[in-house]
C-alpha cells in the first residue's frame, strides 16, 4: 500500500507565504514524476507545479515567478513553497505522485489534500 499524506495548508492573508509538504510512505521501489495539483470551489482540478526525479520542474502560468517546486528524494517528499499568495490561489491542494510497486510498472497516487484559503 502506498500512501500520500500532505500537510500545510491554511488561513492566510493576501501577500502572505505557505509552504505544502507531501510525503510518500509505504512499499514501494521509485517514484517517478510527483507533482502538486488544485481545485477551487465549482472548478475543474487543475496542474499546479510538477517535478521529475531528476529535478525539471513545470509551473502553471498563474504562478510562475510566486511559487516554488521540490523534492527531496532521501525523504520521499514533495514540497511547495507559496509566496505572494493571492485570493484566487484559494483551494484544495492535492499532492500526486508517480510511483513504481512493481518493476516498470508505474501508478498515480494521490493525497486526500490540504485546504489553502487566501483572504483578501
Amino acid at each position: 500500500q502506498v500512501q500520500l499524506t500532505e500537510s500545510g495548508g491554511g488561513l492566510v492573508q493576501t501577500g502572505g507565504s505557505l509552504r505544502l509538504s507531501c510525503a510518500a510512505s509505504g512499499s514501494f521501489l521509485v517514484i517517478n514524476g510527483m507533482g502538486w495539483y488544485r481545485q477551487a470551489p465549482g472548478k475543474q482540478r487543475e496542474l499546479v507545479a510538477r517535478i521529475t526525479s531528476g529535478g525539471s520542474t513545470n509551473y502553471a502560468d498563474s504562478v510562475k515567478g510566486r511559487f516554488t517546486v521540490s523534492r527531496d528524494n532521501a525523504k520521499n517528499t514533495v514540497y511547495l513553497q507559496m509566496n505572494s499568495l493571492k485570493p484566487e490561489d484559494t483551494g484544495v491542494y492535492y499532492c500526486n505522485g508517480e510511483i513504481s510497486r512493481y518493476t516498470g510498472v508505474f501508478v498515480e497516487y494521490w493525497g486526500q489534500g490540504t485546504q489553502v484559503t487566501v483572504s483578501s
